[in-house]
């Protein structure tokens, strides 16, 4: 499968063509990761990579109805046992889960192909994602401008084509503005 032909697909269309199988979970895993790498000195979504769990992820049988899709869950309160979560905070740089968070573990047995974590801003407690421990995300539409908060990192991963879709969450707008921005 070609970039062109990955962003055509929403993750449901790329389950469906992991199953029939016409791309490997790894092509998939291949694709989102060369694509992080383009974009992310433009708009730092990603602040973790976990590509040592996704290919021992890969490692096994996946099961569920999204097997395959690469995924992008959020550094708050997503935990994924053994990497630090930081909630974009210097303070808590050096947590680290010894577990992974039910949703995590939810995401996994779905098949999702985990491979990063995605920025926010400090404690998600800003409509901006611009925390001092990763630096500031950007719109992949308008690098000027924000992909808003908290769930900005998540919301300029999709649109920038890194994957189908990310782990967010939503407190006082945390999904809702980055959808507007």
């Amino acid at each position: 499968m070609h970039f062109t032909e990955y962003l055509q697909f929403d993750a449901s269309a790329l389950a469906q063509a992991v199953a029939r199988g016409e791309v490997s979970p790894g092509e998939l895993l291949r694709l989102a990761l060369e694509r992080n790498a383009e974009v992310h000195g433009r708009i730092n979504a990603v602040c973790r990579l976990l590509e040592a769990q996704a290919h021992a992820q890969l490692a096994r049988p996946l099961g569920g109805p999204l097997a395959g899709v690469p995924f992008l869950i959020k550094d708050g309160v997503q935990d994924y046992a053994g990497v630090p979560t930081s909630f974009g905070s210097r303070a808590m740089r050096n947590y680290v889960p010894t577990e992974h968070a039910a949703v995590v573990r939810r995401y996994l047995d779905a098949g999702l192909v985990v491979f990063g974590k995605t920025n926010l801003p400090e404690f998600a407690l800003k409509a901006v994602t611009d925390p001092q421990l990763y630096g500031r995300s950007s719109n992949p539409w308008n690098l000027d401008r924000t992909p808003g908060g908290s769930s900005g990192g998540a919301a300029a991963a999709v649109a920038a084509g890194i994957v189908p879709m990310a782990a967010g969450n939503d407190g006082g707008g945390s999904i809702r503005i980055p959808a507007a921005c």
